[in-house]
């Protein structure tokens, strides 16, 4: 398993059985809507993530760009399909999306290792 992936989703694991374990409503909720509306709707569950991975893009957070294209990886998007993404994200964003278009490419790659 590559590195960079390990580490993240490692890293994202125990972080997330830290905050729930703290048993706030709030933030339980919070993760459960959000868990809930990247399934299958009106619009497929690939779309959304398709949709979450741009607004992260444009967001700039490489966490939420890394979960994204984990979530797409694992719905089959493929090259194609990620650079016409990267093509949205970077038109709605600007220049200042670049950066993290490398870091997403660097990550899609380590995944396509696995």
């Amino acid at each position: 398993m590559n590195k960079n992936v390990t580490e993240f989703r490692e890293y994202r694991e125990k972080m997330n059985k830290e905050i729930l374990s703290a048993d706030n409503l709030v933030i339980k909720r919070l993760f459960n809507l959000d868990m809930k509306t990247y399934q299958d709707g009106e619009l497929s569950a690939k779309t959304k993530e398709i949709l979450g991975l741009v607004s992260s893009m444009v967001l700039r957070c490489d966490d939420c760009i890394k979960y994204h294209l984990e979530k797409c990886y694992n719905l089959k998007v493929n090259d194609a399909e990620l650079y016409e993404i990267f093509s949205v994200a970077n038109v709605v964003g600007g220049s200042i999306v670049i950066p993290h278009m490398r870091r997403a490419i660097e990550y899609w790659n380590d995944l396509k290792q696995e």
